[in-house]
């Protein structure tokens, strides 16, 4: 094994050791659009736990019974130092922070989370099972020079469904960031999640989703994700709140 293979094992470990996954939410505007939500005025997460994290070749995603679930690819940050009261003016400081990246595939309890909508209720569960946050090996920095200018694109049996620019973003890194040391500090091996364009759905079980990140055209990869979706055979059952 390759000195490059098992370090890619070991961050691939200390990932799923993450102190916390922050996620941000509607930072795509025709995403708000689909979804019919609100543009938000200020950058808005939420937290997913580290135990969501499905590592490459670890199996498929397990969809609970009960649940609508879908899809949301997103671009992930992997943070290389603590960062706590950043400025968002500070962009050298916020880029600089970034150890690596990686993509990502936030999975969705969608009708538990429309209900946690409705009712005023948190989205821990709608988030937070097991094998919902399928991720990619991770991808050296100097691999994408400019997070902003790459594309993201997710198939479901090999019809393309999602693929746009993230220079779509509505709030770019170093604001993300900002926002979100300002709130909880990041600690190195967290991992924040950037957002989802527009194209978001449903999957069921047999299907099989596929991602990547190309820049100018062209596949990283070390950004494939291959993973397929099975029933879950345990006696948990989302059943309204």
């Amino acid at each position: 094994m390759s000195l490059g293979l098992r370090r890619g094992i070991a961050s691939m470990a200390s990932l799923k050791k993450a102190s916390k996954v922050v996620c941000i939410g509607r930072n795509y505007a025709d995403h708000v659009k689909e979804l019919n939500n609100q543009r938000p005025k200020q950058p808005f997460f939420f937290l997913k736990p580290a135990s969501s994290i499905l590592a490459p070749g670890e199996g498929p995603v397990i969809r609970p019974k009960g649940v609508d679930l879908h899809y949301e690819i997103e671009l992930a940050l992997i943070m290389g130092k603590q960062v706590k009261n950043l400025e968002a003016s500070d962009e050298k400081g916020a880029m600089d922070a970034i150890e690596s990246y990686a993509l990502s595939i936030d999975m969705t309890a969608r009708n538990a989370q429309n209900e946690a909508k409705k009712k005023g209720l948190p989205w821990d569960i709608s988030k937070g099972f097991d094998t919902f946050l399928p991720i990619s090996e991770i991808i050296p920095k100097s691999a994408i020079p400019d997070p902003h200018n790459v594309e993201i694109y997710l198939k479901v049996n090999d019809k393309t469904q999602q693929e746009d620019s993230t220079e779509l973003m509505l709030f770019r890194i170093p604001r993300i960031l900002s926002d979100i040391s300002k709130v909880m500090t990041l600690e190195k091996g967290d991992i924040v999640i950037t957002g989802t364009p527009k194209g978001v759905g449903p999957v069921v079980p047999g299907d099989v989703m596929t991602a990547g990140i190309k820049v100018d055209g062209k596949e990283l990869p070390e950004s494939k994700i291959e993973v397929k979706v099975e029933e879950s055979t345990s006696t948990y059952e989302f059943m309204e709140t």
